[in-house]
């Protein structure tokens, strides 16, 4: 795949944002006529919606505006130097698109996975996991300070492996959508789900990662591909969907959901995730 002049690169990003916006009309469409859990009341559930979906707004204006362009000069600063892991094998075309996808989804597993181990990263990244009616607008449920660390933090994974730009669109292209699918009030189909679980991570796998069980929290941090909770032993399902209980306890009520609530919630609150008792536990993926 050669570098994209500067015309297509802008429209891989408007083709981000619009399929984007379709998969969150889809979805919202699908879990009103057909969802998994009972939904809030009508007149909730547009508060709940409009509280993630704000926080998700702002959060893309400030990468967008403040750092997109860096990860631009980022990789353009590689390319130039033929610098990274990418440039140093000389792949081209297909294989080196693949390779580029795995490397950061990758990258995302060990992002994801640190914001739960260590617990000043935790502090930020419960305000995702504080959420206790989950569904596609929880996808957008991010704190900004999370996501301000995750953009820098980019820089290096660009640079060292030598990523260009379009690779990083098309990857958030395909993230994003499944993304909103596996945070969506929804169920697939049992033999789609099963077979969709060995390539992606699914809505029935991530369920089990927003459980409030301890266990099930530290479990299925994978973003895109499910292959890397699988080889680093972090998978896990439960046959009880239907039981699970969504959120963080210590952050129910109406003032920790409210958006204000949401922005202070790394100052509130023990930085250990609060859990519910230790004794409530679930069978481990197979």
């Amino acid at each position: 795949m050669p570098v994209l002049p500067h015309e297509q690169l802008q429209a891989l990003a408007g083709t981000r944002v619009g399929l984007a916006t379709a998969g969150m009309v889809a979805l919202l469409t699908w879990e009103t006529a057909a969802p998994f859990f009972v939904s809030l009341p009508a007149a909730a559930r547009m508060r709940h919606a409009g509280r993630n979906l704000t926080l998700g707004m702002v959060n893309a204006v400030v990468v967008g505006a403040g750092l997109a362009w860096l990860w631009r000069l980022t990789a353009e600063c590689a390319e130039r130097a033929q610098f990274g892991l990418l440039h140093w094998t000389g792949w081209v075309g297909l294989i080196r698109l693949l390779a580029a996808v795995l490397l950061l989804d990758a990258w995302m597993y060990a992002w994801h996975r640190l914001n739960h181990q260590i617990p000043w990263l935790w502090r930020f990244h419960r305000t995702h996991h504080s959420d206790p009616n989950m569904d596609v607008t929880t996808a957008s449920r991010f704190h900004g300070g999370e996501i301000l660390l995750a953009a820098l933090l980019r820089l290096p994974v660009i640079f060292l492996g030598g990523l260009r730009l379009e690779e990083l669109l098309i990857y958030e292209i395909a993230m994003q959508l499944v993304v909103q699918l596996q945070h969506a009030n929804i169920a697939l189909p049992r033999g789609c789900e099963a077979g969709l679980r060995w390539l992606i991570v699914t809505p029935n796998m991530h369920k089990v990662h927003h459980s409030r069980i301890p266990a099930e929290t530290d479990s299925n941090y994978s973003s895109l591909f499910s292959i890397w909770d699988r080889l680093l032993g972090s998978y896990r399902l439960r046959p009880d969907l239907k039981n699970i209980q969504f959120g963080l306890a210590g952050f129910d009520g109406l003032e920790r959901q409210s958006l204000s609530g949401l922005l202070k919630t790394p100052w509130g609150g023990q930085s250990a995730r609060p859990g519910l008792p230790t004794n409530l536990t679930s069978p481990p993926g197979r």
